[in-house]
């Protein structure tokens, strides 16, 4: 468990607070090999509600499940060339295996377009197999240079949906529709507002024909690229024969989608919610969401306390029959440690909502709740827990979210900037500036090289500013769009 060094603060040191968190929280920590980590049940148990939940939201938008191999023939990577040319720098290679070299070098998979896609070829022949809707949760290999837990390691967990299409406006559909799904689920269940909109051309996926994405501001104002979908086009398709008999007769090449999002979203929760207390979870992703700290002083305190505590989880698992699906509880049990030490341990680790309960209280037939969000304490009557516990929880599952939203706005800049400010800015204190870009690559080149910060989408229309900025940031020639800048991770 952790001890109780105060944390690094994001004021002092973001960067070492954002390593400080992870680490004593419990959510991750550093494997043997450079750049890879080991997910801690704290995070994992974190990683399990994600999962389920997009498990579920993918099912109910008719996608099913399938597994694909980690190893991917290289022939099968070089065949889509700009997919191999965007992901060669980063590829692990398998080139030796059962104490003999191999006739073909294989690919530890980066992203499994290429084997999925001449899967696909096999099993569509007709219109009648489309549209095939298929997501595989699975580990990838990506050889980063520049590693940070969660946020970009060399191995990491993700989803990656794969489907395939009879028409353009078909996959067009799709990945708009998988946008709104990630979107959904990251303000929804993590409390973490985004931006959606269209990556520009030096953004998109290698290999895809449009990427959209969500992004996210976390607290130091750098934007975070959390999920993002592609359409395709046809240009796996082609280049692994994946054909179909349309329904006039002729032959036709599919047309393909693919959406990812990844365990960087425990590190964009982290860096959206938690504070120089630790950390500070959502309770609809946290493995637990109300602990119960038991108080007392002599041993017959504690049969009495614990017995209590006992009852007050019965009481609570009593309401959920009659609303289910809700109070992940634990009771802290531990002996030989302090009231306050225990308190400052689940504030680290993140528990949305903990339960003081003493000799006092129960005598008034009351406990003490404190929010893990703002700390606030407040007594309430055992008769009416259950209630209690849940109308808290849901409080400050919605009160995350409108902090985390204001705080975005807060520092964001939709007023007409000149570049000289915009510099400034990107070198102070960053934030989202919605500002007007010709459309040129030079002009998104150039900023890139002298502020660092890129266009993170062109936003969709719910997000534009209500007066559409007239000249590009750069260069003062009429804009062709409003992009969202900003430095990322």
């Amino acid at each position: 468990m952790a001890d109780d060094k105060k944390l690094t603060t994001r004021a002092a040191d973001f960067s070492a607070w954002y390593n400080e968190v992870v680490l004593r929280a419990e959510l991750a920590d550093y494997s043997p090999v450079r750049g890879c980590m080991v997910i801690r049940p704290n995070g994992y148990g974190i990683w399990e509600r994600m999962q389920r939940t997009l498990d579920d939201m993918f099912k109910a938008t008719g996608h099913q499940n399938a597994y694909f191999p980690l190893l991917i023939p290289q022939s099968y990577l070089a065949k889509e060339a700009e997919h191999v040319e965007g992901f060669a720098p980063e590829v692990a290679v398998v080139t030796h295996g059962g104490g003999k070299k191999l006739d073909e070098p294989l690919i530890i998979r980066p992203t499994s377009e290429t084997i999925i896609y001449s899967m696909f070829a096999k099993w569509v022949q007709s219109y009648r197999d489309l549209p095939l809707l298929i997501n595989q949760w699975a580990n990838v290999v990506r050889w980063e240079m520049r590693t940070r837990l969660f946020l970009r390691t060399l191995e990491f967990l993700w989803q990656e949906g794969h489907t395939a299409h009879t028409t353009h406006d078909e996959a067009e559909e799709e990945a708009r529709r998988m946008l709104g799904v990630y979107s959904d689920f990251m303000e929804g269940h993590m409390a973490m507002p985004v931006i959606t909109g269209l990556k520009s051309n030096s953004e998109r996926f290698a290999g895809a024909l449009r990427t959209y994405s969500c992004e996210a501001m976390m607290q130091d104002n750098k934007a975070l690229q959390a999920g993002t979908s592609h359409n395709l086009g046809q240009n796996f398709a082609k280049a692994f024969d994946l054909k179909f008999q349309a329904e006039h007769g002729g032959i036709e090449h599919a047309w393909n989608t693919s959406w990812g999002v990844s365990t960087r979203l425990i590190g964009g929760l982290v860096m959206t919610h938690a504070d120089d207390n630790g950390l500070r979870t959502p309770p609809l992703l946290a493995p637990i969401e109300l602990v119960i700290v038991p108080i007392y002083k002599t041993d017959d305190e504690r049969a009495q306390m614990l017995e209590a505590a006992d009852r007050v989880v019965e009481m609570l698992h009593d309401w959920e029959r009659r609303e289910p699906g809700r109070l992940r509880v634990h009771v802290d049990t531990r002996d030989g440690m302090k009231p306050g030490a225990k308190y400052y341990e689940w504030e680290l680790r993140g528990v949305p909502l903990r339960m003081e309960l003493g000799p006092r209280d129960l005598a008034k037939n009351e406990a003490v709740l404190v929010r893990r969000d703002t700390r606030e304490k407040r007594p309430v009557s055992l008769n009416a827990i259950g209630e209690e516990v849940n109308e808290l929880l849901m409080r400050i599952q919605d009160d995350m979210l409108i902090a985390a939203r204001e705080r975005r706005e807060a520092n964001s800049v939709r007023h007409t900037i000149s570049y000289g400010d915009f510099k400034e800015l990107m070198e102070g204190k960053g934030g989202f500036v919605y500002a007007g870009w010709c459309g040129g690559a030079e002009c998104e080149a150039q900023i890139k090289e002298e502020t660092k910060a890129t266009i993170r989408v062109l936003p969709d229309e719910e997000f534009r500013s209500a007066e559409a900025p007239a000249n590009c940031l750069k260069c003062g020639r009429p804009s062709t769009a409003e992009a969202v800048w900003a430095r990322a991770y």
